[in-house]
């Protein structure tokens, strides 16, 4: 009985270690590539790089490995460091957000 407690409760902290990769990837995936140059962090590619892996080691290996704990050390670091860096920028770092006449450092407004 003690065992299928045990077991329980790791299949569920491994579903829940998926969903926050899951959702640490398509984050970093609806973010524009320019608001990550402006809050001074890695690249997009690099992240999506990162958090893709980090999903994936998640879906194949157990949780007491090492690697899916890699993978969560990772996946924290987007969510504590990156995420918050960028969602400061004007417009959160989402892409189509803002208005067709922002340029780049602003709204554009004609010369008015």
């Amino acid at each position: 009985m003690l065992m299928q407690g045990f077991a329980g409760f790791m299949w569920l902290l491994s579903v829940a270690l998926i969903l926050f990769s899951g959702f640490a990837l398509i984050d970093a995936a609806v973010r524009r590539e320019d608001a990550y140059r402006a809050a001074d962090k890695q690249t997009k590619p690099f992240w999506l790089i990162i958090l893709g892996l980090a999903f994936v080691v998640n879906l194949i290996f157990n949780i007491l490995s090492f690697l899916p704990i890699i993978g969560l050390i990772a996946t924290i670091v987007y969510m504590v460091d990156v995420r918050p860096a960028i969602k400061s920028l004007p417009g959160g770092g989402r892409a189509g957000k803002g208005s067709s006449s922002d340029g780049p450092y602003g709204p554009w407004n004609g010369g008015r």
